[in-house]
């Protein structure tokens, strides 16, 4: 896969006119790199979801778009919804943070997996089959045949997940947004869910970009953290200055937040080959997943 990653410049989001005007984003400058993870983190309201939802062209109706939105070259924020949707799904991905909502309960999984991708690339069923059936081998979903028959109640909270990424991967987008993707989970199979995020990036060479409130969820696997309070970006650096050198004082007051001084990385979790082999190693077996 040959991946792009987004350049956001000065991208600023409101909603309503003159004194009823309510912003969102305030100027936000964020370079996402092919074959990185780059984590959005920041309490509820800082923004964090808007501007995914905005590199995604999902905003809800009303929205007011400022600033600059840059993908293969293209401005995203200029475009009409007939020509985002050429890019969206196919080229730049979301998965949401509840798979039970983002998966249809009255569709095969079969279904949910080969239709876009049929409509994206016009292959048959058969190859968009067989397509869905390697893309849920690649998340571990066990028995992909059998799973492909299934409703989404029929599978874990974390089985879901799995496929809601797999579908996310059918087209094989070159930018991945993942909002919250283990917030339902329980710790071993959160663990599992972000152990294979890192692992398409590195793999797949995909630009990532990780939403999260969870400083702990970063300082083990993105490369770069973006700081995001009250709709800008306070502070922004390697996963390891950020974590253990940060400038700002709402970032200080994020990490002493954590639960256990343990959950920041350590000299060791430098942001180099040996620190993210050693974060990846730390997590939890495929056995151990629900």
């Amino acid at each position: 896969m040959s991946a792009s990653g987004i350049t956001i410049q000065g991208l600023t989001l409101s909603f309503g006119r003159g004194d009823a005007e309510k912003k969102i984003l305030r100027g936000i400058d964020l370079d996402v790199p092919a074959g990185q993870i780059t984590g959005l983190a920041g309490e509820s309201g800082s923004g964090k979801t808007m501007t995914g939802l905005a590199v995604c062209g999902l905003l809800p109706a009303g929205a007011n778009v400022g600033g600059s939105i840059r993908f293969e070259g293209v401005e995203l924020t200029q475009l009409k919804q007939r020509a985002m949707n050429e890019y969206r799904g196919a080229k730049i991905a979301m998965i949401f943070q509840d798979p039970t909502a983002s998966l249809h309960p009255m569709l095969t999984i079969e279904a949910q997996l080969i239709d876009h991708y049929r409509h994206h690339t016009g292959a048959s069923k058969k190859v968009a089959k067989q397509r869905a059936l390697e893309m849920l081998g690649l998340v571990a979903v066990p028995s992909p045949e059998a799973a492909l028959r299934k409703y989404p109640h029929q599978f874990s909270g974390g089985q879901l997940q799995r496929i809601a990424i797999a579908s996310a991967l059918m087209c094989e987008p070159s930018v991945l947004i993942a909002d919250e993707p283990t917030t339902a989970l329980d710790v071993t199979v959160q663990a599992g869910i972000l152990r294979l995020l890192r692992t398409l990036c590195d793999e797949l060479g995909i630009a990532i970009i990780l939403v999260t409130h969870d400083l702990g969820v970063m300082s083990a696997l993105a490369d770069t953290i973006a700081v995001m309070r009250m709709g800008e970006i306070v502070e922004h650096g390697s996963r390891f200055q950020v974590i253990t050198d940060p400038q700002h004082p709402y970032t200080r007051a994020l990490i002493e937040a954590l639960p256990d001084a343990a959950d920041a990385p350590n000299a060791a979790d430098a942001p180099n080959e040996a620190g993210a082999a050693n974060a990846r190693d730390a997590a939890p077996t495929e056995g151990g997943l629900s």
